[in-house]
């Protein structure tokens, strides 16, 4: 028998069906729809590199494909913390609407705020971080990369978006891995294919800098998921 049971794959319903019935804790590890254990790391990194400020107090801008589950699961974070927060997005990219009307109400309540916005300039103005994530998420067709890039290619995170915020001290995030560079075989094949040189929904030059704090993110994720697993399965 095991302890416990981490459900990393495709269908919400699944894990919450695994929950139901595994008599053990069951941990999400990544859906389609949410990926809770990463926004407990992102919270964490934020918090260290923001000590003086609380979560209602700081702004957080996602600039990319907001209705997948880094979006859906930066709303939900949103909502239980006040954060003010917005999707940086052309409008086919937004999360439901339901969802989106569910976590601003409790957001609000909190102290924080949700905002939708295709509008760049005026979106990221005052951030404190811009998060952003692959344009095609695992599994996904890769004729979805036309699509995608014709869509997504203004919202790319680059050192003139990270100097509209106004904020100096702006902090760039990412759930990783990133195509921030030409160097892999699928980043040369979009560099050729589509002009993308020197990274996709990141450039190289905001990825490489001082600003970006992925790795803090990255080694979050095994403090934040212990602790998760101690909270759940001590006694």
């Amino acid at each position: 028998m095991y302890d416990g049971i981490q459900y990393r794959g495709h269908g919400q319903e699944v894990v919450e069906t695994l929950a139901e019935y595994a008599g053990v804790p069951v941990w999400n590890g990544l859906t389609n729809e949410f990926h809770p254990t990463q926004l407990l790391a992102d919270l964490l990194t934020m918090q260290e590199h923001l000590p003086g400020k609380a979560f209602n107090e700081m702004t957080l801008v996602y600039a990319g494909d907001a209705r997948n589950n880094m979006g859906n699961s930066m709303l939900e974070a949103a909502a239980l913390t006040g954060l003010d927060l917005r999707l940086v997005a052309p409008q086919a990219c937004w999360p439901e609407a339901s969802l989106v009307a569910e976590c601003k109400a409790l957001a609000q309540k909190n102290g924080g705020d949700i905002t939708l916005t295709e509008d760049i300039a005026a979106g990221v103005k005052g951030a404190d971080f811009i998060y952003t994530d692959v344009w095609v998420s695992m599994g996904e067709a890769k004729e979805k990369w036309a699509e995608r890039i014709a869509l997504l290619r203004q919202y790319q995170v680059n050192s003139a978006m990270m100097a509209q915020t106004g904020n100096p001290q702006v902090k760039f995030l990412h759930c990783l891995p990133a195509f921030h560079d030409d160097q892999t075989t699928l980043g040369k094949k979009m560099a050729e294919e589509f002009g993308l040189h020197g990274g996709m929904e990141v450039t190289d030059a905001v990825f490489e800098s001082p600003a970006s704090i992925v790795f803090d993110q990255a080694e979050n994720r095994m403090h934040t998921i212990k602790a998760v697993m101690v909270a759940t399965l001590a006694k």
